[in-house]
């Protein structure tokens, strides 16, 4: 293979036939994807501590067609603080490893590291970095750091966590231009009910719209002729038949490294990847496809709707200002663009109208992706490299892969044994506390009783990543609580049931400690006081791809599913938090200030001394060594008796509402106005008069409300509950949501199969649900759609006294008799 530098490796995947892993690079001065088949004589394999007679003895073992050989090997088990001995069986093949009911891994019975992908493991033992760069020298893959300079304004923070220096290096390397295009198509359904199926392709494709970071916008729409035109912002390419039209697109295709999907690998490529088989194009087609997934057999393939499905991505990187996971949804709320909204059914659209409306799709996937100067695409990137995982990884799986991927590969990097569940759950899962929320294991953080009522001049202090400091400061890992040592077992913070071990610092402490010190210490400020708009703007990026990853880790820690999961852990971080914020709302009593409300990291103070704020921050920071911030100041609040519910206006008039039901996507849009009128007045009030004033508009806002509910005076669209379809309709078979009942509805007596990913509007009637398309308005069922408006204001209208009753019928002589 000809020399190349600096290429970016994106990917990695294995490849049966040759039983290698072939290796995606891109050539950022070439703009393409270079594929390199892996030089090194890596080999599948498994730990075990049977012994080398034992092994050999074993008939089955011995002559399974994948076994290679046996090798012994010395790793460091962080349970028991102690190097031992174990056997290496090395495999032909990943499948001979694990993966069926006669692999190595089922013969043997007792396994370690058995269950890891191999790619993965590849990465790691050959130490790959995702995301960095390399060049092909003589036919090996040489990595290759490009030069970086530390900026002189703020200096990387001197501390106890060795991977600083190497995460320092790792992250500020540059981010080059990626070529890429956006593709979304349309199917030309049988009928106006007909929903297309991605896995049957029976019907054609009528249109495919590409928009690219390197050329003219270009959309192909089936038609009666051949031509092309151009509409001062793309090309409009008609195309006589289908085949052509698949031709052309596969072409369009293979031009790009990376291609944008949003659901590409359940709608978009899927469907072209199964008509194109069924038109005999397969050797046309640059796809492959995956159990689950679609891949580019010469790019990278990323589907945006997994990403933004992805809550992390959603709450840490994005601040929840998303709520529903649709095209349309999204592209309003981080571009202010949506879908084009058809009058009329897809398949009766004019060529001109169908190009226009998959233009439209095409263009907001592209910008979601290159909005803020690709800020989206930055950050995977950048998870990438903290992941240590490839890119279609990084798309295709939630943030408690990334951190177990991180993980895996710092045990790897530290020739420390990676423990079996079983391992970790037989030491670590006695837990002390009962939990208070039904169906959570041990108890949570603490949430104070609300005064109800009406506060102005509200300060609201907040712990910057409560959960991780914790984590960090007091050495909590899975290996390190409840350790095998016994001179550690007196060091119980806060008095936990649980020790901590004093003689190592924990793998996943030293992890997080080292993403917590960069962000707080060195890219925070940074995105600040770097000298130039680009870099300020680089490691804001830089800062926020941190954040995810720190905001996640307890979250992860404490899921019974993670890989690394301890209970003990998991509970000491929660033990040690209510003891914190418990002596954080006793300071602040004992300095005289009045505490209305607290949630886990939240405390709300009422009109306190900004001297006495201060010494609770430092008094804080001295102690613990965690930051405590001054997160808003709301004008005023109103609080229910409810907990994690309440409404807050800042000083510029901005209202934020907490679990209160209005705010809620689903809601019915007359209940979502009513909200929004209520919401509007409040954020108006200055002081308690105007308050009282506004107390009296919104009595008489709902009393409105309820006589046009009640004369039915309005719309199914206004009644509508508008809910996702999170999975495919068949998955649901083990409860049945009312979304569900609806869209059941659809399809049994309209034809309509709804899909993952879909919004089902419908209304409460009588006997349960309708869809709208069946509803009647005389079906409403008028106490329930009561109770909808009771729900979502009384939680703000407790506490101002107002309740929300349906108007006095008139009597009637039956009333007497």
């Amino acid at each position: 293979m000809e020399e190349r530098k600096g290429l970016l490796l994106v990917s990695a995947s294995y490849d049966g036939s040759s039983k290698r892993v072939l290796l995606k690079l891109y050539d950022p001065e070439k703009q393409e994807i270079v594929i390199f088949p892996s030089a090194e004589n890596h080999q599948p394999y498994l730990l075990t501590d049977l012994s080398i007679e034992e092994l050999m003895s074993n008939q089955q073992l011995i002559n399974h067609h994948g076994f290679d050989r046996i090798e012994e090997v010395r790793k460091y088990d962080l349970l028991e603080d102690r190097e031992k001995v174990f056997r290496k069986i090395i495999a032909k093949d990943p499948l001979s490893i694990g993966g069926s009911a006669t692999s190595i891994r089922e013969i043997i019975g007792r396994a370690w590291e058995a269950d890891i992908h191999y790619t993965w493991c590849y990465i790691y033992d050959t130490d790959k970095k995702p995301g960095l760069y390399y060049d092909i020298i003589d036919g090996k893959l040489v990595e290759r750091r490009l030069e970086t300079v530390l900026e002189d304004v703020v200096k990387p923070p001197e501390s106890q966590y060795p991977e600083i220096r190497e995460l320092i290096e790792i992250l500020n390397q540059p981010i080059p231009f990626m070529k890429l295009s956006s593709l979304d198509i349309e199917v030309k359904p049988p009928g106006p009910n007909h929903v297309p199926d991605a896995n049957k392709a029976e019907d054609p494709i009528i249109s495919a719209a590409f928009k690219s970071n390197t050329e003219m916008g270009k959309v192909y729409v089936l038609d009666d002729f051949d031509g092309e035109e151009y509409d001062g912002t793309k090309k409009i390419v008609h195309v006589s038949s289908e085949d052509k039209l698949l031709k052309e697109v596969f072409k369009e295709i293979k031009k790009y490294p990376f291609l944008v999907t949003f659901n590409g690998d359940k709608f978009d490529l899927l469907y072209l990847y199964n008509r194109a088989k069924k038109l005999s194009l397969n050797e046309e087609s640059p796809l492959e496809k995956g159990k689950d997934y679609i891949n580019l057999v010469n790019g990278v393939h990323i589907d945006l709707y997994r990403v933004f499905f992805n809550k992390s991505i959603q709450n840490y990187a994005y601040g929840g200002v998303y709520k529903e996971v649709t095209l349309d949804a999204i592209g309003k709320a981080l571009i202010g663009k949506g879908k084009i909204a058809l009058t009329e059914d897809i398949s009766i659209l004019k060529p001109r109208e169908l190009a226009e409306y998959c233009f439209r799709d095409a263009e907001i996937t592209f910008e979601l992706i290159a909005n803020k100067d690709y800020l989206l695409l930055k950050l995977l990137v950048l998870f990438m490299r903290i992941s240590r995982l490839p890119m279609e990884d990084v798309v295709r799986h939630g943030v408690s892969t990334w951190i177990k991927s991180m993980l895996l590969s710092l045990h790897r990097k530290n020739n420390y044994l990676i423990p079996r569940q079983e391992d970790i759950l037989q030491l670590k899962s006695e837990k002390k506390s009962e939990a208070i929320i039904k169906g959570k294991k041990y108890r949570g953080a603490i949430v104070l009783e609300p005064k109800p009522g009406l506060y102005f001049n509200l300060v609201i202090l907040d712990f910057a990543s409560l959960y991780p400091s914790i984590i960090m400061n007091f050495n909590i890992s899975y290996e390190t609580v409840r350790c095998v040592h016994e001179e550690c077992k007196n060091n119980t913070p806060m008095n936990s049931p649980h020790w901590i071990c004093v003689k190592r610092r924990g793998i996943e402490s030293s992890v997080i400690g080292a993403l917590r010190e960069l962000r707080v210490k060195y890219y925070q400020p940074l995105s600040k006081k770097a000298e130039t708009p680009e870099k300020r703007a680089f490691y804001d990026v830089v800062q926020r791809a941190i954040k995810v990853f720190i905001n996640a880790s307890y979250g992860v820690m404490g899921a019974d599913t993670f890989h690394f999961y301890a209970p003990s852990a998991a509970e000491t971080v929660t033990w040690i938090g209510r003891g914190i914020f418990t002596e954080l709302v006793e300071t602040a009593k004992n300095l005289g200030i009045e505490v209305v409300y607290g949630d886990t990291d939240s405390i709300f103070l009422r009109d306190p001394n900004p001297n006495d704020v201060e010494k609770l921050i430092q008094f804080m920071r001295e102690k613990y060594n965690i930051e405590l911030n001054i997160d808003k100041v709301y004008r005023y609040g109103v609080f229910s008796q409810r907990k994690k519910n309440y409404l807050g206006v800042t000083e510029d008039g901005n209202v934020d509402i907490k679990g209160l039901v209005g705010k809620k996507s689903s809601t019915p849009k007359f209940v979502k106005q009513a909200f929004h009128d209520m919401i509007s007045i409040l954020s108006k009030v200055k002081n308690e008069e105007e308050f009282n004033a506004a107390v009296e508009s919104i009595k008489n806002m709902i009393n409105e409300y309820v006589e046009k509910l009640v004369n039915k005076q309005l719309s199914l669209d206004e009644l509508a509950f508008d809910v996702m379809l999170s999975k495919p309709l068949d998955d649901y078979d083990k409860n049945t949501p009312q979304h569900v009942k609806a869209a059941k509805q659809l399809e049994r007596e309209l034809g309509i199969k709804a899909r993952a990913g879909d919004i089902i509007s419908y209304v409460k009637v009588k006997n349960g649900v309708k869809p709208v398309k069946l509803a009647r308005i005389e079906e409403i069922d008028l106490d329930k759609y009561l109770e909808v408006m009771r729900a979502t204001f009384e939680q703000v209208l407790d506490p101002l006294g107002i309740e929300i009753e349906p108007p006095r019928r008139s009597l009637k002589l039956k009333d007497f008799m």
